[in-house]
């Protein structure tokens, strides 16, 4: 398959492009250039690259101005990098009778629906997303689009847990109930590519041993519940000094991938300890 990765220098856009390499002709596509770039352009001026592309079978779209960005950019700039060239790509997939259309979408946009009382908050596909910012917002819109896009094309969008360098401490702990490693996240997108059938939406995240009746215990006493369904984990931790965390506030859950995608993490905590990390974590 001929798959354009947008995004394709960034920290999740270079990970997928490496990815799909390995069973793909993929064409990469980013405003800097990179290793898996073979196009330098913005993803929202699809005129001006269009013509060097050549014929795609489908798009995997990465690129998008992210959190850390607001209030270093305009509400504008959001929507023109977010969702106005989500708009284009669509068209543009549609327009070569692409397969596939696959948006790296986050689970910021729950916002606050995360803010459960008294317990940790169960996040799934189920629970409505309520935008917070800018970011979300536009997150939220871009989905939207993915969803109603017209035509045969199979659409998938992707909301994918926290994924960036941080302390060893945070990123081990939150792969029990908010993280992600990124040779977790470009598989997730492979598998997108190989399924078929109507829109579809889904939570990626590391596997997760809380179930939903944990959530209240989570929130009062995490160390408890670790230690419940992680038996001699927090030892383990703790020998590295990683201290569990007193509270969990949100847990989530990769199940609906599972059983439609096929979706199963290969990295969580246990290769944290391993100092199997992808990508390191910051110093």
């Amino acid at each position: 398959m001929r798959v354009l990765v947008t995004g394709a220098a960034g920290l999740i856009g270079s990970g997928v492009a490496a990815r799909l390499a390995a069973d793909h002709d993929v064409i990469g596509l980013d405003l800097k250039p990179g290793e898996h770039v073979a196009i330098v352009g913005d993803c929202g001026d699809v005129a001006a690259w269009r013509h060097r592309l050549g014929g795609i079978e489908a798009i995997i779209h990465t690129a998008a101005l992210h959190a850390p960005h607001v209030g270093m950019h305009s509400d504008a700039d959001f929507r023109r990098t977010n969702v106005e060239a989500t708009a284009q790509l669509i068209d543009l997939a549609l327009a070569m009778n692409a397969g596939h259309f696959v948006l790296t979408s986050t689970t910021s946009l729950y916002g606050h629906a995360l803010e459960a009382e008294g317990k940790a908050a169960w996040v799934d596909e189920r629970r409505e997303p309520e935008p917070r910012d800018i970011y979300d917002e536009t997150k939220l819109e871009a989905e939207r689009l993915v969803a109603t896009a017209g035509g045969t094309m199979c659409v998938t969008s992707l909301r994918m847990s926290r994924c960036f360098p941080e302390p060893a401490e945070d990123m081990a702990w939150y792969r029990l109930y908010r993280g992600i490693d990124r040779r977790d996240v470009a598989e997730a997108h492979a598998l997108a590519l190989a399924r078929s059938g109507s829109a579809a939406t889904y939570v990626i995240s590391a596997a997760t041993p809380f179930r939903p009746e944990d959530c209240e215990e989570l929130v009062r006493d995490a160390p408890s519940m670790i230690a419940r369904r992680c038996p001699g984990l927090i030892e383990e931790m703790t020998s590295n000094g990683w201290l569990p965390p007193s509270s969990i506030d949100r847990v989530y859950d990769g199940g609906l991938a599972a059983r439609e995608l096929g979706f199963i993490p290969r990295y969580g905590i246990d290769s944290c300890l391993a100092g199997d990390w992808d990508p390191l974590p910051s110093r």
